[in-house]
């Protein structure tokens, strides 16, 4: 069979999107399937390529000279590699990058959750503080930390994120050893507003850094690993606390202080160390403190020409390009992306209000401030099992709506033992296992955080969209930080109900996303179907049609 016929059989079952090629194909136009017609099993690249067809390389080739994009000098079409050297080139990726964000992200959480183990140490009471204050600063940082998301989004991608990210964990990190000094109510918001602010665009931005180097299947499992990390984190927060604060009296100083001032220091080392670990891009690699770079040239081809071929929009923008108000303009009226902002607005108000109450919770049950700190460790090793689990699970089925109602159908049976048990609250050890099963249960943010990616589908919809999905998180976080409320100590029963009743909305909504995006795929589908070939060629060099607009990209669900 020539290589011309190939390239047209492959190109007949395939597209410029890579979701397309989880949409069923219209095999009875061709009595030879993709499968057959491939025969050699190591260059498994090839059934994934869509630049087999000559037009479209062409197309994408002007697209990213016209872009600048950096990467555009590896750009081959015609490359080809093994399984195994793409299995060395992504254990490079893993050590190198994610390895890294992870190691960002423990900077992230160390200062952004150790108020949880201060607030065991009488730290409202030193601070002359109340419930409801406690509930103030927490909102003034989300608060923050949302009008922060897009603005620093513009910012890194104009600068770089190798460049922003080690600035932000730098200034973050001597705002929280700053809170030593704390004496009273305003000097705490200030605090809390300093750090929100700096630290919002951060997850955004280190998501749209880990897509230059992982494709679109990729990506959820890595980003569950930094959720696991932020996990490990709070276990060894929780583990150092328990240390630290034993040093209540020292220089006169109360335990909190010494956890602000030890833990904010590590955070400016992690920060500085970031400038050196963060590099622009797959190509851009060797500087003064990289001299021979992460890649040799051929596996820096393997990187570029993989990702591109996973997602060839990702070389529509270089990597120091900004975003015009016009591009934030689209990208806030993208109305396809709304259903998954909606998801992120209530999906996690439960876990979220258990986050930031459980360690008041279980003091209240009767336990000290020490052993407190190590009751937390469980319902974080039960987190990391059941983040993991799940978003292992969403990618095996491919899958994202119906493995994402585990976690609320979990909830809503925890949540109404806790809430209707004559015994919660009273029955010391049933009630804190209560607890910490309901506080680890399966967390859904890294499938979110990937299918927002995935149905952005370009590199300008990408980073506003995960900025704005990051929002409404923000706005769920703002809602868990007040359910709780000083008049419904100690047992919370009128929140513990709000609860339950929103964890039910989250159900339908999931269901509703589901079926919106199926439906508009067979929009789509029965627009493209009715096209020529000769039509389908010119749409996709003509179109004006941009990322998820495309008739030839289809929605993840």
């Amino acid at each position: 069979m020539t290589t011309e016929k190939l390239a047209s059989l492959v190109f007949e079952h395939t597209s410029p999107s890579s979701n397309l090629l989880n949409e069923k194909t219209n095999v009875e136009k061709s009595t030879v399937s993709i499968c057959e017609i491939i025969s050699e099993p190591e260059n498994k690249n090839k059934t994934s390529n869509p630049f087999l067809d000559p037009n479209t390389a062409e197309y994408y080739r002007e697209l990213y000279n016209t872009t600048k994009y950096e990467c555009r000098s590896h750009f081959d079409p015609a490359f080809e590699w093994t399984a195994k050297e793409e299995k060395k080139v992504v254990r490079k990726l893993n050590f190198r990058v994610a390895f890294a964000a992870c190691l960002m992200f423990v900077a992230l959480q160390i200062d952004r959750v150790n108020l949880h183990q201060a607030v065991t140490d009488n730290f409202l009471g030193d601070l002359g503080l109340t419930t409801n204050d406690y509930n103030v600063g927490n909102t003034i940082f989300h608060l923050c930390f949302l009008f922060a998301e897009i603005p620093s989004q513009m910012i890194s991608k104009r600068l770089g994120p190798d460049v922003f990210i080690p600035f932000q964990i730098c200034a973050w990190s001597i705002v929280a050893m700053c809170q030593v000094a704390l004496k009273g109510k305003a000097g705490f918001y200030i605090t809390r507003g300093l750090i929100g602010a700096i630290e919002g665009g951060f997850i955004p931005d280190l998501v749209l850094w880990l897509s230059y180097f992982f494709t679109s299947k990729e990506l959820p499992i890595r980003l569950s690993w930094f959720w696991s990390t932020l996990t490990l984190t709070q276990v060894c927060i929780a583990i150092a606390a328990f240390g630290i604060l034993r040093l209540r009296g020292v220089f006169g100083w109360p335990g909190w202080a010494h956890l602000f001032l030890w833990e904010g220091l590590l955070t400016l080392l992690i920060g500085v160390a970031s400038f050196y670990m963060m590099v622009p891009s797959a190509v851009q690699t060797r500087n003064w403190m990289h001299p021979k770079g992460w890649f040799t040239e051929r596996e820096e081809k393997i990187v570029v020409n993989r990702i591109l071929r996973d997602d060839p929009t990702k070389g529509t923008m270089h990597n120091r390009q900004a975003l015009s108000l016009k591009m934030l303009w689209e990208c806030l009226i993208d109305y396809d992306m709304w259903p998954l902002y909606a998801i992120g607005l209530m999906a996690y108000i439960g876990q979220l209000t258990f986050g930031s109450y459980f360690t008041l919770m279980t003091r209240a049950l009767g336990f000290n401030t020490f052993d407190t700190n190590l009751l937390s460790i469980p319902g974080y090793f039960l987190f990391i099992c059941n983040l993991l689990g799940i978003t292992w699970l969403s990618e095996k089925l491919n899958d994202r709506a119906y493995v994402s109602m585990i976690p609320p159908i979990y909830g809503l049976i925890l949540l109404g033992v806790i809430r209707f048990w004559p015994g919660a609250g009273i029955k010391v050890w049933p009630s804190y296992i209560l607890n910490t099963i309901y506080f680890g249960h399966p967390y859904i943010h890294a499938i979110l955080v990937s299918w927002v990616s995935r149905n952005s589908n370009s590199v300008r919809t990408r980073s506003i969209c995960s900025a704005m999905y990051n929002m409404f998180v923000q706005l769920d976080s703002m809602t868990a930080q007040n359910i709780f409320r000083e008049d419904d100590r100690p047992l919370y029963k009128r929140g513990l109900l709000q609860l339950w009743c929103i964890t039910w909305a989250v159900v339908p909504l999931l269901l509703m996303t589901k079926f919106y995006y199926i439906w508009r795929n067979k929009t789509k589908e029965r627009k493209w179907s009715a096209m020529t070939e000769e039509q389908k060629a010119d749409y996709r060099r003509n179109t004006t049609d941009d990322g998820n607009k495309r008739l030839d990209f289809r929605f993840a669900h």
